[in-house]
């Protein structure tokens, strides 16, 4: 009675652990900023903000983000199962996303 094992992968059979990926650390920091600014509050240089926009808001925000990229991360993995792939394509989407924010700014 050979039973597959139940963390095998479908790709190579080999059992596989927590595979790091760009958007994991992306992820991190996004955690972080978001635990950071609640803590210490968020002032903008050259600009006043009304009362209305509170630094807890901003917070908020880092975490929504966050969620974002962890779900694409998820996305990401069921689509690409080798870590090589992953990773040249999480990295791709990380440069897109970039320059596009570089170019609307």
């Amino acid at each position: 009675m050979n039973e597959p094992d139940e963390k095998a992968s479908p790709v190579g059979g080999k059992a596989t652990g927590f595979r790091i990926t760009p958007l994991n650390f992306a992820a991190a920091f996004l955690l972080f900023i978001s635990a950071y600014t609640w803590i210490y509050g968020i002032s903008v240089v050259g600009g006043h903000y009304p009362r209305a926009l509170k630094s807890w808001m901003f917070g908020a925000i880092f975490l929504l983000f966050a969620m974002v990229v962890s779900f694409m991360d998820i996305m990401l993995r069921n689509f690409f199962r080798e870590t090589k792939k992953l990773w040249v394509v999480e990295l791709s989407f990380i440069t897109l996303a970039i320059i596009l924010f570089l170019l609307a700014k």
